[in-house]
């Protein structure tokens, strides 16, 4: 049997939230921008743009109350959250993301806290459906299920629409393809 020091997960330290890491967010402003852009870069690539999910966020503004920060102590930027209004059929969603915490903090808890806090105040302020592109193992952990016949555009994997199911009802019979929300209307 080998021993694992319960302070550290794949053999790197981790820093515990609530314990002086992060265990706050703040909205995101407009001087965080640059910062948030090179943090997406960092754990995406620059050509993230290019994805499928991007298309809903060209020309659309952010849900800016939900868009969220993460700092250190020292003032670094390592994680950023932001939510995105699109319609599934004639419904109205949430698509979050993209999320992202910096490689050197991953499995410290920042995400858990992105999403931990985010999902409830989105409810909060009226957003019944929550949806995203990504990894149903990592994601289901957080009440995120696949959505059988919620479409996105090509070349998405249907396996990794997911949605928000926690506790909720909301996607009960909802269908259809996800489109961009127009500004102005």
């Amino acid at each position: 049997m080998i021993y694992r020091d319960p302070t550290t997960m794949l053999g790197r330290p981790q820093a515990k939230v609530g314990q002086g890491a992060v265990d706050k967010l703040r909205q995101e402003t407009d001087a965080d921008g640059p910062a948030i852009e090179a943090l997406y870069d960092l754990c995406f690539s620059p050509q993230r743009h290019s994805l499928s999910s991007y298309q809903f966020r060209t020309g659309v503004h952010p849900i800016a109350d939900l868009c969220q920060v993460a700092h250190d102590p020292s003032g670094a930027l390592v994680g950023a959250i932001r939510y995105w209004p699109v319609t599934v059929g004639q419904q109205a969603a949430l698509l979050l993301g993209p999320i992202a915490v910096h490689p050197d903090r991953q499995g410290t808890g920042v995400g858990r806290l992105l999403i931990g806090q985010t999902v409830p105040q989105a409810q909060s302020l009226g957003w019944a459906r929550i949806m995203l592109v990504g990894d149903q193992p990592y994601y289901g952990r957080f009440g995120f299920a696949v959505l059988p016949g919620v479409v996105m555009p090509a070349p998405t994997d249907p396996a990794r629409v997911l949605g928000f199911t926690r506790d909720t009802d909301a996607w009960s019979g909802v269908t259809g393809t996800v489109r961009k929300v127009t500004p102005g209307l």
